[in-house]
């Protein structure tokens, strides 16, 4: 029998392992996008957490019988400056609807100032996302981006796949309004 074939020498194991960690290490740093691809209209949304600037904790757990509108934005995003106001105004209207709109901004923390001076003009609940790695929704880099779950906890919109990433009162119409419930006079 031949001994190399027995044990191959050490430089060449150590070499093989570090192969396999650095595969291991992007494997595993490319997870959050193939979350993203797994998100399927009519399936369970993913659970997350808004942490409010006041400090509460808001869930999508919490919120089930209700429909909401998960949206991520940034105060340096254009698209978003023009898509934040016509939210705040939808949530407005619709909040006897059992409507909830969460806010999540992508600044960093040291322009919460900003944050909060856009915040303070909406009528929805807003916080900062810690990392734009979120579980279930895939790496967030497109903005504005959002999903729309129904009162079941369905995924009923998948922002991923729009073509045109801002909400317009046309695409809430068609898309939101069917969901909510009529208040009983």
């Amino acid at each position: 029998m031949n001994r190399l074939s027995i044990s191959a020498p050490r430089g060449w194991r150590l070499k093989h392992l570090w192969r396999h960690i650095a595969v291991s290490i992007l494997l595993l740093a490319s997870t959050p996008m193939a979350f993203a691809n797994e998100l399927r209209v009519g399936q369970p949304a993913p659970g997350i957490t808004l942490d409010t600037l006041d400090g509460r904790h808001i869930s999508l757990a919490e919120l089930h019988g209700k429909t909401v509108i998960l949206t991520f934005w940034a105060t340096w995003c254009g698209p978003c400056r023009d898509e934040l106001p016509l939210l705040s105004s939808y949530a407005q209207e619709h909040a006897r609807d059992n409507l909830v709109v969460l806010g999540f901004s992508l600044d960093a923390p040291d322009t919460l100032d900003q944050v909060k001076r856009v915040a303070s003009t909406l009528r929805f609940p807003t916080g900062l996302l810690e990392d734009p790695h979120v579980p279930g929704y895939g790496r967030i880099w497109r903005l504005p981006v959002s999903f729309v779950i129904d009162r079941n906890g369905l995924l009923v919109h998948d922002g991923w796949k729009d073509k045109q990433p801002e909400l317009t009162r046309e695409r809430l119409e068609q898309v939101v309004t069917p969901l909510l419930e009529r208040p009983r006079r």
